[in-house]
């Protein structure tokens, strides 16, 4: 399609403003060729008609003569627009056609040329258009100006007549060079849609690299891609690698520390075991950052969703009997999470088992997906029956380490773990007021176009 903006559109309405340049030129070129064309025939057969006007009057030695006539009937019939005339050199009228008869036809004013022969363009009493041309002879030391009038209004409803023809005609080959331009648009540029779905491919998950044969114009660009991609590759694996040894190399001393302030008492020993514990964990914490970044930076991931909520549904289930699991499986149109399968277990996982822990026996989970400005994100609720948040809560608990009650087991940092993944992924994560009067989690996150996995019918 041209859509707007696309290199074919541009391509097609710059070859169609240049067409119809070019085709109104060649209509405007034809018109006035054909126009010139007609009017130069007509002047040489008003010439041929002078000369032979010119032959009967030498030939009868009287220019009152009735044998002097031209043949063709058009100077018989009135107001026929075909004229001709002889005169004296003082203007006196001499001979005249049958169609000169009762109208006044002037004579022409323009200078002679080079052969003796003059002529311009005027209009009889009717109106008609003429073009005049006339020719001085002497006979017995008397001159003659014959004079021969042709209907130069037929000429012109020609040109016109031709001009609406050219124009039509014009029209219908610029329409078929338009189609020709739009499909030769389209087919030259077909390499860059397939090179453009690779690509995609690509970042849906159905191919590792770009793939296809291409046009020698396109094939670096996709070759370039490819070593894109197995650059950053490389690229994150190398800095998985040196963030994991850095992590590594301070566990040893940090451990070394730990263990001298543990075997001595005072204050400064227990300054030491404080310190370190905060080094050890921030050295944790960001490992495991790294951990993240690195796995869900991978391109060509894509997960089915509702097959891991249905597993993650089942676990629960045995894990919390004493809740009660709704889960609304959604249709087969639901789009994929665009990521590591792993990743949205651990997401998903989280924030339904806290769910569980908190609810009263009543948690539900729905999926489905939600159009936004870039596309669809997949949508997952959870909400359960529990005590709920207050909105400053809601706020607290995405915190590292924040816990609101130390009475239920855990660490607390569940979902800033979720958090984390959430914006690796580009998702939102959010807690609301749920209609069952506890809490309602929902989590957007990336989509991935369908998948060819058979989900499980079971729930």
């Amino acid at each position: 399609m041209l859509r707007k903006g696309s290199i074919a559109a541009s391509m097609f309405w710059l070859s169609a403003g240049w067409l119809v340049l070019a085709l109104v030129t060649t209509g405007i070129l034809l018109t006035d060729l054909y126009s010139r064309a007609l009017d130069t025939t007509l002047t040489e057969t008003l010439d041929f008609h002078v000369e032979s006007l010119a032959g009967a009057l030498l030939e009868a030695g009287d220019p009152q003569s009735p044998d002097i006539a031209l043949a063709d009937p058009r100077f018989e019939r009135p107001r026929s627009g075909w004229y001709w005339i002889i005169r004296e050199e003082d203007g006196a009228l001499v001979n005249l056609s049958t169609s000169v008869v009762g109208i006044d036809l002037p004579g022409v004013g323009s200078a002679a040329d080079a052969f003796g022969r003059s002529t311009e363009v005027t209009n009889d009493p009717f109106g008609t258009q003429l073009r005049m041309v006339q020719r001085t002879v002497t006979l017995d030391q008397q001159s003659y100006r014959i004079t021969v009038a042709g209907n130069l209004t037929e000429i012109l409803q020609l040109v016109s007549d031709f001009r609406g023809q050219t124009f039509i005609v014009l029209g219908a080959v610029g329409l078929m060079l338009a189609a020709m331009s739009a499909f030769v648009a389209r087919i030259a540029l077909r390499p860059i849609g397939q090179l453009s779905r690779a690509v995609e491919a690509v970042r849906e998950g159905e191919s590792a690299e770009v793939s296809g044969s291409y046009p020698t114009e396109i094939a670096p660009l996709a070759e370039e891609v490819n070593e894109l991609l197995r650059s950053n590759t490389q690229i994150i694996e190398r800095a998985r690698n040196q963030v994991g040894n850095l992590a590594h190399g301070l566990k040893t001393p940090i451990a070394v520390l730990r263990n001298e302030a543990h075997a001595r008492k005072g204050a400064l020993a227990d300054v030491v075991s404080t310190e370190t514990e905060k080094m050890s964990n921030m050295v944790s914490t960001y490992l495991e950052r790294a951990r993240l970044a690195a796995r869900t930076s991978v391109v060509g991931k894509k997960a089915d969703a509702t097959m891991i909520m249905l597993r993650l549904t089942r676990v629960m289930r045995k894990i919390h009997p004493e809740v009660t699991i709704a889960f609304q499986r959604p249709d087969a149109s639901l789009p994929w999470f665009r990521g590591d399968e792993a990743d949205l277990e651990e997401m998903a996982g989280n924030l339904l088992d806290n769910a569980c822990k908190w609810s009263k026996g009543q948690v539900g989970v729905r999926l489905s997906s939600e159009r936004t400005e870039k596309g669809r994100d997949l949508l997952i609720r959870i909400d359960d029956n529990g005590p709920g948040l207050s909105d400053a809560d809601a706020q607290k608990v995405l915190r590292r380490g924040v816990r609101l009650d130390e009475k239920t087991p855990g660490t607390g940092l569940g979902l800033d773990i979720v958090k984390e993944l959430v914006d690796v992924y580009g998702g939102s994560l959010e807690l609301k007021r749920s209609q069952l009067g506890g809490l309602l989690v929902e989590l957007r996150l990336p989509t991935a176009r369908l998948g060819g996995l058979v989900r499980p019918t079971g729930n």
